[in-house]
């Protein structure tokens, strides 16, 4: 499991795997300077319940991975999280698509 960090403080363990896709999406909103509300569910060790922060190039974040290797990326993945940071609600993990076909795999 790794780990995003917001401004130091609000912390969310997320699947490696998912975590690369979600770095991507932001990094990408972030270098075009478009700002964008971030939310997930809180475990519940935590209490439960849901978070959303917002996010724009000012905001301080950290992307912590358990493992040493980047997984391939699945492209459909990457549109469909990109279609939620572009939407009124934000960005949120959605379950990933099966890549498509005749869409390579990048490594």
């Amino acid at each position: 499991m790794g780990r995003l960090t917001y401004e130091g403080s609000q912390k969310v363990e997320i699947e490696d795997r998912a975590l690369t896709h979600l770095q991507i999406v932001i990094t990408s909103k972030l270098r075009r300077g478009e700002p964008f509300a971030l939310s997930w569910k809180d475990d519940i060790s935590t209490g439960g319940g849901r978070s959303t922060v917002w996010v724009n190039p000012q905001s301080a974040l950290v992307f912590k991975y358990h493992g040493g290797r980047q997984p391939s990326i699945n492209r459909a993945w990457i549109d469909a999280l990109t279609q939620t940071a572009n939407a009124p609600s934000g960005l949120y993990l959605v379950p990933e698509p099966a890549a498509r076909p005749g869409v390579a795999a990048e490594d």
